[in-house]
């Protein structure tokens, strides 16, 4: 079995740097794609990350290995904002620094009294669920690159598509399983390389993005904005911050699941570092921050946990920020090749979820439980990335679904035990 290193362990420089690079492959297809979304300059999303990333592993000190990226939760109320004007971009700013703060006064209220009441609101049940629903929200996306959205194969270049997918899907779990040493810790980066360079000679990678890359500088700025106040913005944005309590303490779970270390004392710091990322990112024009599920997969898939990793990865997206060649060679990593990692790694989040259950011994006799998990699981799905729409409100099918499984789990906590779970009907469980 491959040697787990933990949070503290050091690594040699000569590793660190392609591990690096691994974690930022990881995460660079949603950090780019949420402020494309949002209408927000991909090239400030990515300088941010990496700042957010260092500023929360200071926070924490070094005990909690994460990698922050763009955050697909504010997407809806952001473009609720926004309307889709860049000129509304910094009043959605101030929407995003005020859920930030209110994200900080959560982390404040978990560094005092600990993580009980998050315990309470919400279980393993429910942070189970957050986890599973984040990997299978995501499956259509994977899928998608992994062929075309249509999902369909009826031609010569879908049948390209779908050799360069299997191929990185192919190599990336193969590396994973058979090969051993330092090799075996870079599956993903090994996998897109691999289709990289099978992409370069079928073609699949067109000369406009070659030109692109040959064109683009190696140095500048990415562009900064200013947050213009907006108490809108804020009423429609600010309470976004529940959707990330939840999605970050499904994420500290999974990721102490995987190490078989409580990370629930670090939960408080957790909460602020992301807070202080987002605030952070807000004031100079860039992207909501949260734990980035893909980089857990990452950690599941290599059992390689040291922080080492991500403070390497930050200084690579710094890099990113302030290096557009780097960038568009980076963007220029077609679909499928994506989608062939992305089949591996959002699986693995989903699964997470199901490891959260089983290392609590969620009870599924319990009708509560079967409720909650099964029908948020089915309503976040069912949405998918075009979410829920209320006027002119979009609600992301993680958002949605997250906040369905908090709600459940109080609503259906009132009136009594579960006779399920109290013995009754035990024989129909079994």
């Amino acid at each position: 079995m491959t040697k787990l290193y933990y949070p503290e362990d050091k690594l040699p420089l000569s590793r660190l740097v392609p591990m690096g690079l691994q974690h930022v492959v990881a995460m660079f297809g949603a950090t780019v794609l949420a402020p494309i979304l949002m209408g927000f300059n991909p090239q400030t999303a990515i300088f941010f990350s990496g700042i957010g990333t260092l500023l929360f592993i200071a926070i924490t000190r070094a005990k909690v290995p994460s990698y922050l990226g763009s955050s697909f939760a504010f997407i809806g109320p952001v473009l609720a904002v926004t309307g889709g004007s860049a000129a509304n971009i910094p009043f959605a700013l101030c929407g995003i620094a005020a859920a930030a703060v209110l994200y900080a006064l959560a982390a404040a209220v978990t560094m005092r009294r600990g993580s009980g009441w998050i315990d309470r609101l919400m279980p393993p049940v429910v942070t189970g669920t957050v986890v599973a629903i984040i990997g299978l929200n995501l499956s259509s996306s994977a899928v998608a690159n992994f062929l075309n959205p249509d999902f369909r194969l009826v031609s010569g270049a879908d049948g390209v598509r779908l050799l360069v997918a299997g191929v990185t899907f192919l190599v990336a779990a193969g590396v994973s399983l058979y090969l051993k040493g330092f090799m075996r810790l870079l599956p993903i980066l090994t996998g897109v390389v691999t289709g990289y360079i099978l992409s370069l000679s079928l073609g699949v990678i067109g000369p406009e993005q070659l030109e692109a890359i040959r064109t683009a500088p190696w140095l500048g700025l990415p562009p900064f904005i200013a947050p213009a106040f907006s108490l809108s913005a804020i009423l429609v944005i600010a309470p976004v911050f529940v959707v990330l309590v939840a999605e970050n303490k499904g994420h500290i779970e999974a990721i102490g699941g995987y190490m078989k270390r409580d990370l629930n004392p670090h939960l408080g710091r957790a909460y602020l570092g992301d807070a202080v990322a987002s605030f952070v990112s807000a004031m100079g024009g860039g992207t909501p921050q949260t734990t980035y599920a893909e980089n857990m997969g990452v950690m599941a898939i290599t059992r390689v946990f040291s922080v080492y990793n991500f403070i390497a990865a930050a200084c690579i997206a710094l890099v990113l920020g302030l290096c557009p060649k780097f960038g568009a060679v980076i963007q220029s990593i077609p679909a499928p090749v994506l989608g062939g990692v992305t089949v591996i790694l959002y699986g693995l989040i989903a699964m997470m979820g199901v490891k959260i259950w089983l290392d609590a011994k969620v009870d599924f006799c319990s009708h509560r439980n079967l409720i909650i998990a099964g029908s948020s699981i089915i309503v976040a799905t069912g949405l998918g990335i075009k979410g829920f729409t209320a006027g002119s409100v979009n609600i992301a099918g993680i958002a949605f679904g997250t906040v369905l499984a908090v709600a459940l789990n109080l609503l259906l906590s009132f009136g009594g035990e579960d006779p399920a779970a109290a013995g009754q009907d035990r024989a129909e469980c079994a």
